[in-house]
């Protein structure tokens, strides 16, 4: 019967350092695949076109971002504010370190003059999964002649 006891105990004894090396390599797998992911950082987040005449509506800028990470960036999807604003990106991935960009058109051709601000979201597998870019100038009237 001591012999039944003695294993039963060193049984339950193995089971449970077996739970907690299970645990454990559970804990640093999940640590591990935390710290694995891209990451997006622009260069800048706003570009202004400053003033600029209704006669030449249509502006373009491009943004420079930097893949951070230690993964793979893949934009999913850039979608602006406004249907006078349009973004432009490359489908391909991103390889850490790398660099990669977003061409920004913005076309006032039948808008009213006068200051304005649009956002582009950005939605990527970045560990920042949304990030903002914004456009902004000041289109002024063309003078009248009398």
């Amino acid at each position: 019967m001591e012999v039944s006891l003695i294993s039963r105990t060193f049984a339950t004894n193995i089971q449970n350092i077996m739970k907690r090396y299970f645990f454990i390599i559970a804990e640093i797998l999940i640590a591990t695949a935390c710290h694995a992911q891209a990451k997006i950082q622009f260069d800048k987040t706003t570009h202004d076109f400053g003033e600029f005449s209704e006669a030449t509506p249509v502006k373009t800028c491009t943004f420079t971002f930097t893949n951070v990470g230690n993964e793979p960036l893949v934009i999913n999807q850039a979608v602006a504010s406004c249907g006078c604003t349009v973004p432009e990106y490359s489908k391909e991935a991103v390889q850490p370190g790398e660099k990669g960009t977003i061409t920004v058109t913005y076309n006032g051709r039948g808008k009213y003059p006068g200051h304005f601000k649009k956002s582009i979201t950005i939605r990527s597998n970045s560990k920042n999964n949304m990030t903002r870019i914004y456009v902004m100038g000041n289109m002024v009237e063309i003078e009248k002649k009398s």
